[in-house]
């Protein structure tokens, strides 16, 4: 129970009295009905005003005289209609729909009748009446002392001072859907009524002046709960919005109670006499008089009211604070409209009380230093995050010049992520306030607002204060989810201020291998640990730190780094706890490019070599080289001939590998700088190089491997035998063995023109006639022979072009018989009409018409004669471009460029034709001549 008196009040509403509007032209105020000018008029009600309600834009007032129920609308141009003969008694008008209920009197005695009005339709200019019905649920008279209606218009429900309550369900504005029945009967007057809808379940709360209760009306036999013992007066309840979770709030004369359909809730002691409970926008508003009056008495006449002053009072009960409190002199009733609440007085004055817009109150609260209340009052008006941050850093800043600091950083601390951190840490940068820094800086981190900056603020604060506890509980987080700071910048802060252990814990459980291992290796110098280290992580990952502190590892543990190179070049998967992750694919590096990190261990390269060698016969290029080049540095520098033997099989064998057949450049040049003349011939053996290995063997003048080089190799390069003989020719000793040899391989192989071996030899001083003798007389004996063939095959020729010219005579100048008696084609009895071609075929003429592809020419001579005009065209073309040629390089002064762009054109490429038969060779000129000449004269016959 919270006592009023110790609430504070403050004035947060505007009072002033409403006026009618200028000239009466309906003009309607902006907020809530406003003075005009000083000539304006106080605006009156008629007198007789009893009951007031308010809702969809009016007030509404009934009188207890006439009858009349009056409607004040925005524009303040009152309006009204007779609804009763005698007087209206109450009012309720639906927020949710233009509807009014109404009770009233038409004639003497206790008959009050029940109107309900559509204000939307008119019957005669005056609202359309839908319903009307007796109030009174029996033939006892009593008086009607409470009416509410639910907004779905399916509820009304009415109280009487007998204590009973009549529930109508159904259509409210019709009789034929409308069931009216007892819902409660009792001893004590009902003085409230009000309808709560939670979902799909509808409450009736029922006060009277000794107790309260709810039933739920929405479903069957209306099941009852009694929620307290004591009751109100007449309009001392009332329904709270949903900031108040619709609770129905009941004011006794000691106390202010909120009650939930099935419990009570809170009370609050509001000392004094009652008269009046409205709810409006959060706040509760009280009519109230100090002079206590039994609840009983207001049923017996307003006479026995007197006219002391009354109080108004507008409670936070959220906030616990008095809003607004004024004095007023008999009080009619509270209406809520238009935003504003109205105070309707006996003698027709309307006062309009307008709530302070929210940063007014605000400014009145921080005035009074009351920045708690100006928090809490901003919540409730719903202010957005960045207002409620602006009362939050000026309370901050007021505990901060009152010295309460440890006060100032908590509410500094509500604004992270609205005010910028700068404006904190300067004012806790002074050592002295470093707790409270931390403290800001700790929950700036929690809510990832930290930047690097930041964090390394909050370490070194950690490292001031060598708190390593705290250090520990900040940097040691269970998941990588729940680190609210940059990592990489702590590492960093960590490893300056000498905290290595907790810079390698962060790199290590946050995969900052990098960090990690240049905290191992160049701060503590524990390599054994960070080889280990590598040895764990992802392959690509371990694969570049390799790379860039391979030579460190290499200087101070060469073993361990050369057995995880060789694991990472062949089969790597990375280690768990010491023993091989083999769920993960294996991967290989690529071991060239370790060899550099070997530079100053050459036993431990030669042992990874041979290794990669060994495991990994496709190794690249440059493992073999390197290999190859560290055993011939091994054999050059070797001096025991046991020794050096083994290594000069090692040499070869490497070599012999097949591992630089096609790439052997970089052996050879090695080979060569380290005088391994078996490594260079064996090479350029494999190279092909023949020239080469005839050169070096000249160069030592080893005649016999000289000769064997020619033997073994001359087949695929002739030339080696000229070089040969070319040599010993300028030999002075005497080589005549070896050029006999030499020159029986070139006369078999007719490699060089008689002249040129004479010319060759001729600069041997020691080479005698009987040198060449046999070659020479065994060369002419063969030249004697080929002039003889060539003798016979030209008189062949002469005699076969006579015939030639004899035939093409006799076709000239004799007739042609033909005989033949088959068609040539199908072989078939020659019939008339018959084809018969001068080169003796004869064919039928619808074979000749089926298979021939020209009227002149014979289908079986086609072929052969298209290969011999093939030729003959061939050889005009070359006759007369070997014209053009020789004419254009006669006359040119570039004959290079003639030749060059003759050799670009494809002319002195061989000339195949596609008639040809591969081994064919060109007819002679004159032999084509004939031919051209008899294929000239073959003409057709019939």
């Amino acid at each position: 129970m919270a006592a009023y008196l110790q609430w504070r009040r403050f004035v947060f509403f505007d009072k002033e009295l409403v006026k009618e509007p200028l000239g009466n032209d309906g003009a309607a105020p902006s907020a809530a009905p406003a003075p005009g000018s000083a000539a304006s008029k106080f605006l009156c009600l008629p007198p007789g005003i009893t009951v007031c309600d308010s809702g969809r834009g009016s007030l509404v007032f009934g009188d207890n005289m006439e009858g009349q129920i009056w409607f004040l609308p925005r524009s303040l141009q009152l309006t009204g209609f007779q609804a009763y003969k005698l007087r209206v008694t109450h009012l309720y008008q639906l927020k949710q729909h233009n509807i009014l209920a109404s009770v009233g009197e038409d004639e003497e005695g206790i008959n009050p009748l029940v109107k309900i009005w559509n204000l939307e339709k008119r019957d005669g200019g005056n609202p359309l009446c839908t319903r009307i019905f007796p109030a009174i649920p029996g033939t006892e008279p009593t008086v009607v002392s409470c009416l509410t209606v639910h907004e779905n218009l399916n509820f009304m429900a009415i109280g009487f001072t007998d204590g009973s309550v009549t529930l109508n369900k159904g259509d409210i504005t019709r009789d034929r859907h409308s069931k009216t029945q007892i819902l409660h009967k009792g001893n004590y007057p009902v003085t409230g009524l009000a309808f709560r809808q939670a979902g799909k379940t509808t409450h009736l709360f029922v006060v009277t002046t000794e107790n309260v209760q709810s039933y739920i009306v929405s479903g069957k036999d209306y099941p009852r709960v009694e929620l307290d013992t004591h009751g109100c007066g007449l309009r001392c309840s009332a329904l709270s919005d949903p900031s108040q979770d619709l609770q129905f709030i009941v004011a006794g004369d000691e106390c202010v109670y909120l009650y939930q359909p099935d419990e009570r809730g809170p009370c609050f002691a509001f000392e004094g006499h009652k008269l009046i409970a409205h709810w409006f926008r959060g706040y509760l508003v009280i009519v109230s008089r100090d002079r206590k009056v039994s609840p009983k008495s207001e049923f017996t006449g307003r006479n026995s009211q007197s006219s002391d002053k009354q109080i108004l009072h507008i409670y936070d009960l959220c906030n616990k604070f008095i809003a607004y409190s004024a004095t007023f002199e008999d009080i009619v009733d509270v209406l809520a409209e238009w935003g504003s609440l109205y105070v309707l007085t006996l003698d027709g004055r309307v006062h309009a009380l307008q709530e302070k817009d929210t940063q007014t109150k605000l400014e009145m609260l921080f005035k009074k230093n009351l920045f708690e209340m100006a928090i809490n009052l901003a919540k409730s008006q719903h202010l957005d995050s960045d207002g409620l941050a602006q009362i939050f850093m000026q309370y901050g800043d007021h505990l901060y010049s009152k010295g309460n600091h440890d006060g100032a950083v908590q509410q500094y601390i509500r604004t992270i992520g609205k005010l910028e951190p700068s404006y904190v840490i300067r004012k806790f940068l002074d050592a002295q306030r470093i707790h409270n820094l931390t403290a800001y800086l700790q929950t700036l981190h929690r809510q990832s607002l930290a930047n690097a900056d930041h964090t390394t603020l909050l370490l070194n604060c950690y490292t001031k204060l060598k708190d390593s506890s705290k250090l520990e509980e900040f940097i040691k987080t269970k998941s990588e989810s729940e680190v609210h700071f940059d990592v990489e910048t702590a590492i960093k802060v960590l490893r300056q201020a000498g905290y290595y252990s907790h810079a390698l814990y962060l790199a290590e459980n946050h995969a900052h291998h990098e960090w990690y291992l240049k905290i191992q290796l160049e701060d503590i110098k524990n390599y054994q640990e960070a080889l280990q280290y590598i040895g764990k992580l992802p392959f690509e990952q371990a694969e570049s730190n390799m790379k860039r502190y391979g030579k460190i590892l290499m200087h101070h543990i060469p073993e361990q780094t050369t057995q995880l190179l060789k694991g990472l070049c062949t089969d790597y998967r990375p280690s768990l706890e010491g023993r091989g992750d083999r769920e993960a694919p294996a991967c290989r590096a690529n071991s060239e490019e370790f060899i550099p990190i070997f530079a100053n261990n050459p036993r431990e390269l030669k042992a990874f070599l041979e290794h990669m060698s060994e495991v990994q016969p496709d190794s690249p290029q440059g493992i073999y080289d390197t290999l190859l080049e560290l055993r011939l540095q091994n054999w050059a520098h070797e001096e025991d001939p046991q020794v050096k033997e083994k290594l000069h099989a090692e040499a070869i064998s490497l070599l012999k590998s097949g591992r630089f057949c096609d790439v052997f450049d970089k052996a050879l040049v090695l080979c060569q700088m380290h005088d391994f003349q078996d490594g260079v011939l064996y090479l350029y053996e494999q190279g092909k190089l023949f020239q080469q290995i005839l050169h070096y063997h000249m160069q030592h003048e080893q005649y016999r491997q000289v000769i064997a080089v020619c033997e073994r190799h001359g087949e695929q390069d002739p030339s080696l035998w000229e070089q040969a003989l070319s040599y010993f020719a300028r030999k002075e000793e005497d080589c005549k063995e070896y050029v006999a040899a030499v020159l029986k391989h070139i006369e078999n192989k007719n490699l060089m023109p008689p002249l040129l071996v004479v010319q060759t030899l001729a600069h041997n001083s020691t080479a005698t006639l009987s040198v060449i003798r046999d070659y020479l007389v065994q060369k002419l004996q063969k030249q004697s022979q080929q002039i003889a063939q060539d003798e016979l095959r030209v008189r062949r020729y002469r005699e076969e072009t006579t015939r030639i010219r004899q035939e093409i005579q006799e076709l000239k100048a004799s007739p042609k018989i033909f005989q033949k008696t088959k068609c040539s084609i199908c072989n078939s009895a020659l019939e008339l009409p018959s084809v018969h071609f001068l080169c003796g075929h004869s064919f039928h003429q619808h074979c000749f018409e089926s298979y021939s592809e020209s009227d002149a020419d014979c289908p079986t001579c086609l072929p052969e004669n298209r290969k011999v005009m093939d030729m003959i065209r061939a050889q005009e073309q070359k006759r007369d471009l070997h014209d053009q040629f020789q004419h254009q390089l006669k006359c040119s002064n570039d004959s290079f460029s003639v030749i060059a762009d003759y050799f670009g054109r494809g002319v002195f490429n061989k000339l195949t034709l596609l008639t040809d038969p591969p081994t064919a060779r060109l007819t002679p000129s004159l032999e084509a001549g004939l031919q051209r000449d008899l294929l000239m004269h073959s003409r057709r016959g019939t």
